[in-house]
């Protein structure tokens, strides 16, 4: 499931994640008028000679108003029986403990998010972007490549995440996949000494439904590693995993990286992971997981644990439902230190961009900008490590960026 929701074959929505599609204007239709009556020239009896209205006797409720209502005065003469008293009581305890566990929450965000960044936090040259898959199956051009040379000059993108996938559930990778990656490659060495292409390689896991790629299968974990060096093969300078949704604690996953590893440094190549989000407060994930059977965040600790076993983690610091600018940029800034907190200075450590625009539940176009994540980034590395080198942003995704996602992303870390 790419970050975002967005389908880095197409750029649509990504129908395997149930990601909404664009919203549909509901049809205005006007509600019929009744009937005006007999025409009064024809039909209208004489005022004179009519007789008098006779009062009609008060007719009874209808049966179904009474029906409706009876289960609501059940209702209300249970909820005022004196043995809920201490249930009622302990139900408005618990509503008043969540409102105000959400208040303090929302407060200390918008407090991590005050204050300047310190001097000197911007861009250490180490920034990547992800990119969709049009630049391997041949809807790219040589004048794209020109393009986009022209608009990462300048800039600190030194990695390229381009989609070569998606993996098989099997674990396998057909060729077919990316036919134009040499020539990419090539054009992209040309145009951009130092940049590296990175084989962006995904797949749903099999972790909350029937259907998806299943870490815990020996064979599955061995294909995969086997479609990793089939990709460093082909001439890509590493191989960049997003596999969702993983859970924390994943031992399988822990696994399958070690045997990655193996596979990239063998090739003199790198390995880099997209990661979940770490727990904001401890072990929510956890309560999440028993709550809604989906466990969004990791564990600081199993972060770390990623992190010692990767040369670069990139957190998709983005679809966090935040409602406001302030909100989000101080959740990000929280990001920055959980993360800077537990990965090993030697792994590259980037942080999410939202380089596109949503409007749902999970994200909040107007709250989630490139211009409060550069910030939170900032604070949170101010206040965290601000002379870790191995640090960067990562920006998703190259074809649903706008035109002021780069200038944000220029005037905020770039400088």
């Amino acid at each position: 499931m790419p970050p975002g929701g967005l389908d880095p074959r197409t750029g649509a929505p990504d129908p395997r994640t149930g990601a909404p599609g664009a919203p549909t204007d509901a049809l205005d239709v006007p509600p019929g008028e009744p009937d005006g009556g007999a025409d009064t020239a024809a039909g209208t009896p004489d005022a004179r000679t009519a007789s008098p209205p006779t009062a009609s006797p008060p007719t009874a409720a209808p049966a179904t108003t009474r029906r409706a209502a009876s289960p609501l005065r059940r209702l209300a003469g249970v909820w005022r029986r004196p043995a809920l008293r201490w249930p009622k009581r302990v139900a408005t305890a618990v509503v008043l403990v969540v409102l105000l566990a959400l208040l303090a929450a929302g407060v200390s965000l918008r407090l991590n998010y005050a204050g300047d960044p310190a001097a000197g936090t911007y861009t250490r040259h180490r920034d990547a972007l992800w990119m969709g898959h049009a630049w391997v199956d041949g809807r790219k051009k040589d004048a794209d490549v020109g393009a986009l040379a022209a608009r990462l000059r300048g800039t600190g993108v030194r990695d390229l995440y381009v989609h070569a996938g998606p993996l098989e559930h099997d674990g396998t990778l057909p060729v077919s996949a990316y036919p134009q990656a040499r020539r990419l490659i090539g054009a992209i060495h040309r145009e951009l000494p130092g940049v590296r292409v990175q084989a962006w390689l995904g797949d749903e896991l099999a972790t909350e439904g029937p259907v998806g790629l299943r870490l815990e299968r020996a064979a599955t974990r061995t294909a995969v590693v086997r479609s990793a060096g089939q990709v460093l093969d082909a001439g890509f300078d590493g191989v960049h995993f997003d596999l969702e949704p993983l859970h924390s604690g994943d031992a399988d996953y822990l696994s399958l990286l070690g045997d990655l590893r193996r596979v990239t440094r063998a090739h003199g190549a790198l390995l880099s992971v997209a990661a979940h989000q770490i727990d904001p407060l401890p072990s929510l994930h956890s309560v999440a997981g028993a709550v809604t059977g989906h466990p969004k965040w990791w564990s600081q600790a199993f972060f770390g644990q990623v992190a010692r076993r990767v040369d670069q983690i990139a957190v998709m610091s983005y679809d966090t439902a935040m409602p406001l600018e302030s909100l989000y940029g101080g959740y990000v800034a929280q990001q920055t230190s959980l993360a800077l907190e537990v990965t090993p200075r030697t792994t590259d450590l980037l942080m999410g961009l939202p380089f596109y625009y949503e409007d749902d539940m999970s994200h909040h176009g107007s709250a989630e900008t490139v211009e409060a994540a550069v910030r939170g980034v900032r604070l949170g590395l101010s206040r965290t490590d601000r002379t870790r080198r191995n640090f960067g942003v990562a920006a998703y995704v190259d074809f649903a960026a706008r035109e002021k996602d780069w200038t944000q992303y220029r005037r905020g870390w770039v400088r």
